[in-house]
């Protein structure tokens, strides 16, 4: 099992919370209640970037595509090379769920 760096109790509950959504429409309406627009937009940003990032596309690109900074794109970026894989993990779910 992976061991984050900042989990504690609270973000385990939440975890466990969004695991037991069902569907986008339950997604929505959770996130509606607990982020504001901007914070599901950004999240939903950063996984577009991402995926573009995968496929190699440049920063110019990307800040067009998604009108994301490149600092975000270049966290982004970091994450993809150094971070938890989580990107990763989803994005290949995601395609394998696509074929």
């Amino acid at each position: 099992m992976y061991k984050s760096r900042f989990g504690n109790k609270d973000i385990d509950d939440l975890f466990t919370a969004i695991l037991k959504l069902e569907n986008r429409g339950e997604c929505y309406r959770l996130f509606e209640d607990l982020c504001t627009i901007k914070e599901v937009q950004d999240m939903a940003q950063r996984l577009k970037v991402a995926k573009l990032l995968q496929n190699k596309v440049s920063y110019q690109e990307i800040t067009k595509e998604t009108k994301a900074s490149t600092a975000t794109i270049s966290r982004v970026n970091k994450s993809l090379i150094y971070g938890a894989e989580g990107y990763h993990l989803i994005m290949k779910k995601l395609n394998d769920e696509e074929n």
